[in-house]
């Protein structure tokens, strides 16, 4: 639905680009766990007892063929061979390595995604009818809408 601009790209691929240097720092002892834990909730990581969680971003349920693609990728390179997609229609992945996070969040900025606004007190998703804009009775698409409020609450 919604097309990335550069500048989309170019701020996603920075986001990454700064969590790869939080997470680096925070490895190392430099960024103690009270600090990172703001910053990785803002990217989508939450750490559970058995492993740390990844939530990705997925806009009004609606994915590209590469996004798909690269989401079962990290599923099979990164994770246990799966993911599952949440009631807010997130992705969420369980079993990522933290030391792994970095990686995970450049394969997502390479397809237009990133696990902004998926965890704490925001906006986490506007979600839409599965069969918005092919279902023959709807009366409006609303993909449409769910982008500009998406865009709003960013």
């Amino acid at each position: 639905m919604y097309a990335y601009t550069e500048f989309d790209r170019q701020f996603v691929h920075a986001r990454a680009a700064q969590f790869r240097d939080q997470l680096a720092r925070h490895l190392t002892g430099s960024l103690p766990d009270d600090d990172f834990k703001a910053l990785r909730l803002q990217n989508g990581w939450y750490v559970q007892r058995h492993a740390p969680m990844l939530r990705v971003a997925v806009p009004y349920g609606v994915l590209s063929a590469a996004q798909l693609h690269q989401l079962a990728v990290i599923a099979r390179q990164h994770d246990r061979g799966y993911g599952h997609f949440t009631t807010r229609q997130n992705l969420q992945y369980n079993w990522i390595p933290l030391t792994q996070a970095a990686d995970v969040m450049d394969l997502l900025a390479a397809v237009d995604m990133h696990g902004t606004q998926t965890s704490g007190n925001c906006i986490r998703n506007i979600p839409a009818d599965a069969l918005a804009g092919v279902a023959a009775d709807e009366i409006v698409d609303a993909r449409p809408y769910c982008e500009v409020m998406r865009q709003w609450s960013t």
